[in-house]
Parts: structure tokens; C-alpha cells; sequence
């Protein structure tokens, strides 16, 4: 009897592991976005002076970090036919920046604790990161993409303008701790801002392109979209934190009037997206019936919302515009519900693979 319960207890064992590598096989690449939309989240209630519900989301992300960390070197050694694919994929390369924006906004969250040596260790670690993966996500986008493939409406490939863009603010912030280097990663915090603000240019241009030109279906209109607004208010974040910076530099003081004027276009025109993108989903899922169903690409829209409320609060500090500041501090209150809806959502919907996983044994 013992003997056939253990049999039983192994084969149980067997089909769960059996599911949860399957589940490692096609792990979407973009998940560490959970860790940008959480620790943006975190940030914004910081800077509302609300430090236990920050903490209560940063802790969230001193656990799910580590566990993607985990699982996507699980995969590079157990599946690295899926991840290749994935990573040759023109529609999925770039999805690969969100680890890191991740990466970047966990050094902030534990900056902003104290925690400067960590912060310190992860900015350099996504600044390997993202050097590799920007020239390698564009030699599959020059040798391997088809006009099949150019489709950018989902918003995906802005991903790239996210990482860049986190690279600015947590340099800026690590800048202070390295002395010897402070002047030099001051001018690199602005030479990324730059190329930000190119390829955001770039890819923008591509998507109007897109939109303009092309018949548009309900599956183009993915969560990813809202990328489009989120890189545009990383941008004005990373612009602000320029503005902020005490590094004085002649020729970057310089510069400040033109940060701060760019700063403001392109707060402006991430503002502007909000009520179009708003009108996308109306249009796929009311009009068009299109059901809501939980996908791991819903957490690259809470990231938008999160990072739109700590760039207009931080840019108001800047430009002294008391209104924005208030606009700022507010919209955490739409990121918020967003997250939570979500994070139930995709429980909801893990534990319902599970259940469907082993549902034969």
C-alpha cells in the first residue's frame, strides 16, 4: 500500500515538474517587466512619503527579481533553442530590455533605501546588458527582419528607449558613490539620454508609418502600445533627472536650457497618448468584443501608468509648476488599482495552467 502511494507521490511529482519546465520553455521574455511595473509603483508611493506601502512593494521585488534572474538562466541552459528563437525573433528581441529597466529600477528602490553599494552593482550590470543586447537587437533587425516582421504598433520595440532611459536615471544616482567617475557617468548619463530620445525618434516615426499606412486589426492593439507613453515619460523622468543633477560641469550646465525645453516636449507628448490609448482599448474590446484576458504583456501598460505619475511629480520639482505636482502625486492612484488587478489576474491564471497541467494524473 505504502509502495503504490509512493509510486503514485513520484508520478504527481514527475507531471509537475514535467509542467513547471514547460512553463520555463515559454516564459515570455518580457516578464521582468512585473519587476519595472512593482518597483515604479514603490518609487512613486516613496515619493508620496507613503513608506510602508513602498516597502510592501519592494519586497515584492527583493523576491520575483531573484526568481526571474533564476528562471531565465534556467531557460538560456535548459531550452536555449526557445530562447534563441526568441531572441532571432524581430517582435520578441527587444523585449529582452525589460531586464534592463528591471534591473535599473530595483538599484533605485534600494538607492532610495540606503542600499548604495547593491544600486551601485545592478547599474553596472545592466549597463553590460544593455550595451550587448542594443547592437545584437539590431543586427537581427538588419539581417534577419522581413516587412512581415516590421510591424512595431505593439509597442515592443520602445522597450529598448525604456532601458536606455533607466540607464540615465540610476547613473545620475550612482554617479555620487563612484567620485573618481562622477563627472564621467554624468556625461554618459547624457549621452544615453540622447540616444533615447534618437531611437525613440527612430521607432516612433516607424509606428506612425505603421498606423498611418496600414489596415489596423484588434491584435495589433496590445498592452505593449502603452510603451509608447511609458518611454515617453522615461524620457522626460531621465530628462528631469538631468535638470536635478548637482554635477557641475560648464559645458553641461550649458545644456540645461535645451534639457529642460525638450523635457517638457516630450512630457507633453506622452500626456498626449493617454486618451488615444485609452480609446485603442475601448475600440478592441467594447467595439470590437475582443475578450480581456490576463497576458504577461499587461504589465508593460502598469509600468506606463506607474512611471507617468514619478516623472510628472519629478519634473514639477524641477520646472516648479505646482499643478503638475499634483497631477504627479495623484495618478499613482490609477497605477495602483492597475497593479493589483493585474497581479490577480495573472494568479488567476497560473494557477489555472496548474490545474490544467496536472489535471491528467
Amino acid at each position: 500500500m505504502a509502495s503504490c502511494q509512493d509510486r503514485e507521490s513520484a508520478a504527481s511529482a514527475g507531471v509537475f515538474l514535467a509542467a513547471l519546465d514547460r512553463g520555463l520553455r515559454d516564459l515570455y521574455p518580457g516578464y521582468p517587466a512585473f519587476v519595472m511595473a512593482t518597483g515604479i509603483i514603490s518609487n512613486a508611493l516613496y515619493f508620496r512619503e507613503l513608506f510602508q506601502l513602498s516597502q510592501f512593494f519592494f519586497l515584492i521585488n527583493l523576491v520575483a527579481y531573484p526568481i526571474l534572474v533564476i528562471a531565465i538562466v534556467a531557460r538560456l541552459v535548459r531550452h536555449s533553442v526557445a530562447i534563441r528563437a526568441d531572441l532571432l525573433d524581430p517582435r520578441q528581441v527587444f523585449s529582452f530590455f525589460t531586464i534592463v529597466a528591471a534591473t535599473n529600477v530595483l538599484g533605485i528602490q534600494c538607492d532610495l533605501r540606503g542600499y548604495s553599494g547593491i544600486s551601485v552593482a545592478l547599474w553596472l550590470f545592466a549597463l553590460v546588458a544593455w550595451f550587448a543586447l542594443l547592437y545584437f537587437s539590431f543586427a537581427v533587425l538588419t539581417f534577419l527582419n522581413t516587412a512581415r516582421d516590421a510591424n512595431v504598433v505593439h509597442g515592443g520595440w520602445l522597450i529598448a528607449i525604456v532601458g536606455t532611459q533607466s540607464l540615465v536615471l540610476l547613473g545620475v544616482r550612482v554617479a555620487g558613490y563612484l567620485s573618481a567617475y562622477s563627472v564621467g557617468l554624468i556625461v554618459l548619463a547624457h549621452m544615453l539620454w540622447g540616444i533615447g530620445l534618437a531611437l525613440y525618434a527612430i521607432f516612433v516615426t516607424l509606428f506612425s508609418y505603421r498606423i498611418f499606412f496600414f489596415k489596423l486589426t484588434p491584435d495589433d492593439l496590445s498592452p505593449l502600445l502603452w510603451v509608447i507613453m511609458g518611454a515617453a515619460a522615461i524620457s522626460a523622468n531621465a530628462g528631469t533627472s538631468l535638470l536635478l543633477s548637482s554635477v557641475h560641469v560648464p559645458y553641461l550646465m550649458n545644456m540645461k536650457p535645451f534639457i529642460d525645453g525638450v523635457t517638457l516636449i516630450v512630457w507633453a507628448w506622452g500626456t498626449w497618448w493617454i486618451p488615444l490609448l485609452v480609446f485603442f482599448g475601448v475600440w478592441k474590446h467594447l467595439v470590437c468584443r475582443v475578450p480581456l484576458s490576463y497576458s504577461p504583456a499587461l504589465w508593460s501598460l502598469v509600468f506606463p501608468l506607474g512611471m507617468y505619475s514619478v516623472a510628472t511629480f519629478r519634473f514639477s520639482l524641477a520646472a516648479q509648476i505646482p499643478f503638475m505636482g499634483y497631477l504627479g502625486r495623484e495618478f499613482v492612484w490609477v497605477a495602483v488599482p492597475a497593479w493589483f488587478v493585474t497581479a490577480f489576474a495573472m494568479a488567476i491564471s497560473n494557477i489555472r495552467w496548474l490545474i490544467k497541467a496536472i489535471k491528467p494524473v
